[in-house]
């Protein structure tokens, strides 16, 4: 039979060194048969795949056997017990994270990914993958202290992973358990209400802060982050502004038609470098020299709208929900589903590039002046409201 159990121990009398005797389940000399090893240094070798230390003989047999039976029913596998491990968890989720990386998924999307997959390489450490089962992916969600939401984004998470092992190495891919949540409601307001916050923006930030703001209650197609990651040479080509690819979630560029306002608006600017981020900190008080010039910060946009509702007594409203969500909301009541979901449909290739800059802007831009002309037509007075109220 394949493999067996060795130790360096010799006999004390003959210093012969013990032999392992299956039948007797222990090392022996063999001249001197009543005289057992003290079996603290085993080892089992099988054939030239696996090499495993033990200092307990029924251990060392139990291994042994098993990789006999695992033998003779066909699933030996001598990764499984290799030194390195390169079946665990561990080594084929940092491959996984590498695979996704030069995929080209954003960097905050990685960052999550990262997030879950470390949280579950701290449940199974080295386990296998192919050992890993639905109860151990049950015991892990339910361990995990968080929101029902964020669980079944990890579990999406593990889930994409595994169906990369199972096509990578062919083990089949576990079933996941089900996560149930509710989604969050975001709080919208009014066309008249996002005015006045916007206006009081233009009053209190910095210039370029009060126009990005402006933009993202009008372009609805485009989000915060891309706003912030536009350079100058992305704005005013031809009369669009173009997201690039590596700064959008869908890793595809965004082509949007600018009001003929916003671009006398970004004319008024003095014209910077191509490479220079247009949302960038400008020379003030309160502005270290070290950042002027410098892309603004991830969340400036939002501290300057929290801000801005503070002083108008409004509260539970975010940026997304108060800019995106309630121009979108304001302009269903003017445009169908279809033609709302068409002007947020950007296009990748050259050829579609210029189809859409011949043909297709213009509905896209009849959209976003409607958004703009609900945002200023309602111009009034918000009346400050008490702690705790919301304005809707």
């Amino acid at each position: 039979m394949k493999g067996n159990i060795y130790t360096s121990e010799r006999c004390p009398v003959c210093h012969a060194i013990f032999k392992h005797d299956q039948n007797r389940n222990g090392m022996f000399c063999q001249e001197h048969p009543e005289i057992r090893a003290s079996e603290r240094q085993l080892v089992v070798r099988f054939g030239k795949e696996v090499t495993k230390r033990f200092k307990n003989y029924d251990l060392a047999r139990q291994f042994l056997n098993g990789l006999r039976y695992e033998t003779a029913e066909g699933s030996f596998d001598p990764r499984k017990y290799a030194k390195a491990r390169p079946l665990s968890f561990s080594n084929q989720s940092a491959k996984w994270l590498a695979v996704k990386k030069q995929s080209g998924v954003s960097r905050s999307y990685m960052r999550s990914l990262e997030n879950y997959i470390g949280k579950a390489e701290r449940a199974w450490l080295d386990k296998d993958v192919n050992m890993i089962s639905y109860g151990d992916i049950e015991d892990f969600a339910l361990s995990l202290d968080c929101g029902d939401k964020t669980k079944a984004n990890t579990l999406a998470a593990l889930n994409q992973f595994f169906k990369w092992v199972e096509k990578r190495e062919g083990f089949p891919a576990p079933q996941m358990p089900e996560i149930k949540y509710t989604l969050g409601w975001r709080e919208i307001i009014d066309t008249n209400t996002q005015s006045a916050i916007i206006d009081e923006i233009e009053r209190i930030a910095p210039r370029r802060v009060w126009i990005g703001i402006k933009w993202l209650a009008t372009y609805v197609a485009i989000r915060p982050n891309e706003i912030r990651e536009l350079r100058e040479a992305d704005i005013n080509v031809n009369g669009f502004i173009i997201c690039r690819p590596d700064t959008t979630k869908e890793k595809k560029p965004k082509i949007v038609p600018m009001l003929e306002e916003d671009i006398e608006l970004y004319n008024s600017f003095p014209q910077g470098l191509p490479h220079l981020h247009f949302f960038r900190n400008e020379s003030g008080r309160g502005v270290p020299a070290r950042c002027r010039g410098k892309q603004v910060s991830k969340n400036i946009f939002y501290d300057w709208w929290k801000r801005a509702c503070k002083n108008l007594g409004i509260v539970g409203v975010d940026l997304y929900g108060g800019t995106r969500h309630s121009t979108t909301t304001a302009l269903s009541e003017h445009f169908s589903r279809d033609e709302l979901r068409e002007s947020g449909t950007m296009h990748g290739t050259n050829k579609a590039f210029e189809r859409y800059m011949q043909k297709e802007a213009t509905p896209s831009r009849n959209i976003y002046a409607k958004a703009r002309q609900l945002s200023e037509k309602k111009k009034g007075k918000i009346i400050v409201l008490n702690q705790g109220d919301k304005t809707h």
